[in-house]
């Protein structure tokens, strides 16, 4: 059943991807889209929101890479698993939020 916790590490590396940019917007002081925003996901949310989520992210992402299986670095599966999560929360995020502050628009 490996390739369910290949599953859990592509979804712990999506959260730990989605929990940088709320988390380091929160700890400066700037407002940031989130979840709980009017609309969500458009509207801006406090920094202190933002630091909220942004560790609640690393919590569940902490729950998927390192409690879920036996994640090793050195296994290159689980690095992959989790580095495809993370570039695709990466890539879904620049194109989500590049219209509101300054990247590219979606094509």
């Amino acid at each position: 059943m490996d390739w369910l916790h290949d599953i859990s590490y592509l979804f712990g590396g999506a959260f730990l991807a989605n929990a940088v940019p709320h988390f380091v917007s929160g700890m400066m002081g700037r407002p940031f889209q989130s979840p709980f925003a009017k609309p969500p996901g458009k509207g801006l949310s406090s920094s202190t929101v933002n630091v909220l989520w942004g560790f609640a992210n690393f919590v569940v992402a902490y729950v998927l890479i390192a409690r879920v299986g036996s994640f090793d670095l050195r296994a290159g599966d689980n690095v992959i698993a989790m580095g495809s999560g993370m570039l695709l929360m990466g890539v879904m995020a620049a194109r989500s939020f590049g219209r509101f502050h300054g990247g590219n628009s979606p094509t």
